[in-house]
C-alpha cells in the first residue's frame, strides 16, 4: 500500500484531484451528515488523499477546532498542504500517517472520520482499536466504504467489459485491502466490536454517480482505462489491445451518459459508531 500510494497512485489522484472531489462530494457530504461536526472539536480525517474532507471539517469546527488529515501518500498530502494554503485554513493540518499502526495522540479528538479511505487496512481490526485510542470518551467516528463490487455498476460494468480483452488478477481473499474490502458490513460491525466500538450503526447510501471521475464521456472512459481493475493490465498490453478495451467500456457505458456526463448506479455504506 505504501508503494502503490506513493507512486502512480498517488500521482493520478493529484493529477484528478477536482474532478475525483466533484463526483465523491455526495459521499462526502453524506458522511458529514452523519458525523455532526461542532464548532471547536477536533477531528481527524483517516486516508485523507488530497484533503477536500479534512478542509471541510475544518471549516465545519471553526472558530475554535482543527482538523488533522492523515495518510500514507506524502505525494498527495503535498497537495492537501498547498490547498489548505491556498484556501487560507490555517486549522487543517496534514501528516504523513499509517492510522493502522502509527501511534496516535490518546485521547485527542473528538471525532474521527473517513470517505473512503478505511478499506485498505490490512490489519481492520487492529486499525479500528487504534483510531479508537485517538478518540476522548464518548467521541465518535464516521466513515464510507463501498458496497459489494456488483451493487455498482459504475465499477462492475466497465470491468466486465475489459475483461473480455485482458486478463484482469481477482483477489483470492474478498477481504484483501482494496476498494471493496469492507463490503460485508456484518463483518466490518463485528471487527469494530471486537476492537470496542459501541453503537455500531450503518445505513445505505445508493444515488446515480457521476462515473469515472465525473466528465463527458470520454474522459470516463479514460479514466476507468487509468484507474479502474483493468489499468495494470493494460499498461502491459499492446495498443491493439488497448483500444479494443476502450471500446469495449465506451459502449458499457455510452447507454448511461447523461447531461455532459455519465450517470451510473453507486451504492456506499455509512458507518457510525461512538467510544464509550
Amino acid at each position: 500500500m505504501h508503494e502503490y500510494w506513493n507512486g502512480l497512485a498517488g500521482e493520478k489522484w493529484v493529477r484528478l484531484e477536482g474532478r475525483l472531489d466533484e463526483s465523491l462530494q455526495p459521499f462526502a457530504d453524506g458522511l458529514f451528515s452523519a458525523v455532526h461536526l461542532r464548532p471547536g472539536e477536533r477531528v481527524l480525517d483517516v486516508g485523507c488523499g488530497c484533503g477536500a474532507t479534512t478542509l471541510e471539517a475544518a471549516r465545519r469546527v471553526a472558530p475554535g477546532g482543527r482538523a488533522l488529515g492523515v495518510d500514507i501518500s506524502a505525494i498527495m498530502l503535498t497537495r492537501a498542504r498547498e490547498r489548505a494554503h491556498e484556501l487560507g485554513l490555517g486549522n487543517a493540518a496534514f501528516e504523513v500517517v499509517d492510522a493502522q499502526s502509527d501511534p496516535l495522540p490518546a485521547g485527542e479528538f473528538d471525532a474521527v472520520i473517513s470517505r473512503f479511505g478505511v478499506m485498505f487496512f490490512a490489519h481492520p481490526e487492529a486499525a479500528f482499536a487504534n483510531l479508537l485510542s485517538a478518540l476522548r470518551p464518548g467521541g465518535r467516528l464516521a466513515f464510507v466504504c463501498w458496497q459489494k463490487i456488483d451493487a455498482n455498476p459504475w465499477m462492475f460494468l466497465p470491468t466486465l467489459a475489459a475483461m473480455q480483452h485482458v486478463a484482469i488478477q481477482r483477489p483470492t481473499d474478498p477481504y484483501a485491502p482494496g476498494p471493496f474490502a469492507f463490503a460485508d458490513a456484518d463483518r466490518v460491525r463485528g471487527l469494530m466490536e471486537r476492537a470496542g466500538w459501541r453503537d455500531v450503526t450503518t445505513s445505505r447510501f445508493e444515488i446515480p454517480f457521476a462515473a469515472g471521475g465525473g466528465g463527458s464521456l470520454e474522459e470516463a472512459v479514460d479514466f476507468m482505462m487509468e484507474m479502474g481493475p483493468a489499468a495494470q493490465a493494460l499498461r502491459e498490453s499492446d495498443a491493439a489491445t488497448r483500444a479494443r478495451v476502450r471500446e469495449a467500456i465506451y459502449e458499457t457505458m455510452k447507454p448511461f451518459e447523461r447531461n455532459g456526463g455519465v450517470l451510473m448506479d453507486a451504492a456506499a455504506w455509512i458507518f457510525s459508531a461512538r467510544r464509550a
